[in-house]
């Protein structure tokens, strides 16, 4: 008599021990390019959404999810930091006269888009 798992198309391997284990693989996904983007999502949904992590990760889908949201959060910080630079005005004529100014506006005009980023994408 088959068990279940064997009329589902699953096969067992007899270990070194004598006992047979299930041949069990986890869906293939897509190959991982995610960056800092996807590793804070992935860290954490693993720590606060355990739940949706191992559903994603179950399910396969895991790293498309981590790889989309990388993408995603790249685009939405390159569109804030140009339109957050055009309404403040910082352009290639602060630079020339005031580079100092220039880099510092600059910084926070991308420590500001990063908090909106990680409020939208990450952390939600």
């Amino acid at each position: 008599m088959k068990s279940i798992f064997e009329e589902m198309g699953g096969t067992y391997t007899l270990g070194e021990d004598e006992m047979y284990y299930p041949d069990l693989e986890l869906p293939v996904d897509e190959e991982p390019h995610y960056g800092k983007y996807g590793r804070m999502r992935k860290a954490y949904i693993k720590e606060h959404r355990p739940w949706l992590y191992t559903e994603l990760l179950f399910g396969g889908k895991l790293v498309s999810h981590l790889n989309s949201i990388d993408d995603t959060a790249h685009q939405r910080m390159e569109l804030l930091i140009q339109q957050i630079q055009e309404q403040q005005g910082v352009n290639e004529e602060l630079k020339s006269r005031d580079q100092m100014g220039w880099v510092g506006a600059c910084n926070n005009i991308r420590n500001a888009a990063e908090e909106i980023v990680l409020n939208e994408l990450i952390y939600c």
